[in-house]
């Protein structure tokens, strides 16, 4: 599939939002409405949700990581692997050194320009997922944003075991709690995400759940989720936040492209209870095995509760310019899709501040 021209995008992203779908059992899309008080939090301004209608907001991207976050995310993948008995050869090889001197993520002019290039696909806003313990720049990620102009959100939290701080493993459940309120005020975050497990949910991670659960009543921002692969945690870590109170309108549990159920059973199950399902590695080669996920999620009437994104690093209009038009192509209305990408995140991103915002 070739990649959308830029107008093609933006016809679709400014299609009106009420409109009859080419799926009988879909939900047929309207405009969103918002709590009195409602805002998006991002990095330098609280908006008003109406104010991020012109585009898509991308809920789950990296603007930041540490340059050894490849390597260790492969070798944490390898082990899980190899514990369940997998043969070596089939086991992830550590990705290919990055071409010196362009990597976004270690010159930050570069990266202002990967996100100018985003806005000029369609995109309004990107969340920023990564986390203290993987390597994460918060000055890095100001700066870009600045000099972009381009909307951040920026997400508070631990992400997964293999990626914690060390002293998170000792820290008592209600520490976890003040710490994670605490990045809340200072970065300031709009979210909390990507709250991760690897594999099965350890007792550290159960632990972190519980905490962001609580942060969470605490600040009412929303949360979204990593599963790992192939996101065989996902209706446990709704069950932990919403145990610790947490609306599950409020959620998005992530990944779930990965996990390949041509019944979508999981996801079906996720949608019922009120959150949201994240396919957030789009625009690239896992592309086609998760349209038909998507196609048939739309035909349960589960459209309102979809979210796309590409868990990128740099190209972040891809699920913009290289995703939708393969839905488009099998049969996904202009009006659905606007739906999808620009007014479900703004619905999951919108909370009312329990918190002033920190200046």
């Amino acid at each position: 599939m070739s990649r959308f021209t830029r107008r093609a995008a933006l016809q679709i992203l400014g299609a009106g939002a009420a409109a009859a779908t080419a799926f009988p059992g879909s939900a047929i899309a309207q405009s969103p409405a918002f709590a009195k008080g409602a805002i998006i939090r991002t990095l330098f301004k609280d908006f008003a949700p109406e104010e991020l209608a012109g585009g898509a907001t991308l809920f789950h991207e990296h603007l930041s990581l540490g340059p050894d976050f490849s390597d260790r995310f492969r070798a944490a993948s390898a082990a899980v692997l190899a514990a369940q008995g997998a043969p070596p050869t089939q086991r992830p090889a550590g990705p290919p050194p990055a071409p010196p001197g362009s990597d976004p993520m270690r010159n930050v002019d570069l990266m202002a320009e990967e996100l100018r290039t985003a806005q000029r696909e369609g995109v309004a806003c990107i969340v920023d997922a990564g986390l203290e313990g993987a390597g994460m720049d918060l000055n890095f990620i100001r700066e870009a944003a600045k000099k972009s102009g381009l909307a951040v959100v920026k997400g508070a939290g631990f992400y997964s075991e293999p990626f914690y701080p060390r002293q998170v493993a000792g820290m008592s459940e209600e520490q976890l709690v003040r710490a994670l309120i605490r990045q809340a005020d200072d970065y300031p975050a709009g979210a909390f995400g990507e709250i991760g497990s690897w594999d099965e949910i350890s007792a550290v991670e159960r632990k972190v759940f519980r905490a962001v659960g609580k942060a969470h009543v605490a600040t009412n921002l929303p949360v979204f989720t990593h599963t790992g692969i192939p996101g065989k945690s996902a209706l446990e870590q709704l069950d932990l936040l919403q145990d610790a109170g947490v609306d599950p309108r409020r959620v998005c549990i992530g990944h779930l492209g990965n996990l390949n159920d041509p019944g979508v059973y999981v996801h079906k199950t996720i949608c019922r209870r009120g959150a949201f399902v994240g396919f957030d590695r789009q625009g690239g080669g896992a592309d086609a095995q998760v349209v038909p996920l998507v196609v048939a999620m739309i035909e349960a009437g589960f459209a309102d509760h979809l979210l796309f994104s590409g868990d990128a690093f740099r190209g972040y209009g891809r699920p913009i310019t290289a995703f939708v038009p393969r839905l488009k192509a099998a049969g996904v209305s202009d009006e659905l899709l606007h739906q999808i990408t620009v007014d479900n995140p703004r619905r999951f991103l919108a909370f009312v501040p329990k918190r002033p915002r920190k200046s």
